[in-house]
């Protein structure tokens, strides 16, 4: 059975190399499972009339602001991340994808303050319909954050060693950490206006 090899440089016939290509591909899939979660989310509104709470009345604002602060930062930090290895400087890209965890896990635990609260103030999926759809997307939300502190906490520790023996596939590797994770980070600046403004 014949195997695609690994390629560095762009392909001629997709002008991308293969992880990229997969990544575009995988990221394909993501956008059909948010979209529809956003459908449902606007099936159930449209369905409940004047009964839909707004956001702001049951949400906390600026939490979910601050965490958009937050994502936002991580995003350009993933950024730099990248960008410090074009530039071969290996020890600010630890500092940077350092950087980009650590923010990930502070949204994950404003979120988890967030949880909290509603379930002291008996606030649960059951509750209402609103908040069956917040805790669907911003949970399926968060299980994507998760899965980006995971790949990108391999990636600074165990995986980099690999910036030793294979500097541009390894460089490689943080673009497509770095594309998965706008993706996330895109997906909230969409949750936040949807959930907590509107």
């Amino acid at each position: 059975m014949d195997t695609i090899p690994y390629t560095v440089q762009a392909r001629e016939d997709t002008g991308l190399y293969n992880a990229k290509l997969g990544i575009w591909l995988f990221l394909a899939s993501e956008v059909m499972l948010f979209g529809a979660l956003f459908s449902a989310y606007v099936l159930l509104r449209t369905g409940a009339g004047a009964g839909w709470p707004a956001g702001a009345s049951v949400l906390h604002v600026h939490l979910g602001a601050f965490n958009s602060v937050v994502l936002l930062v991580s995003s350009m930090t993933m950024i730099f991340a990248w960008a410090s290895l074009k530039e071969r400087n290996f020890p600010r890209f630890k500092s940077c994808l350092g950087l980009t965890i650590l923010l990930a896990l502070l949204f994950l635990g404003v979120k988890s303050h967030e949880y909290s609260t509603k379930f002291e103030h008996h606030l649960y999926p059951n509750t209402s319909t609103f908040m069956a759809i917040y805790f669907l997307l911003t949970g399926v939300h968060a299980l994507h954050i998760i899965g980006g502190v995971v790949v990108n906490g391999y990636l600074w520790g165990p995986g980099s060693k690999m910036w030793q023996t294979d500097p541009d596939r390894f460089t490689n590797r943080i673009e497509v950490a770095g594309l998965y994770w706008h993706f996330v980070d895109l997906v909230w600046i969409f949750l936040f206006p949807v959930l907590y403004l509107l």
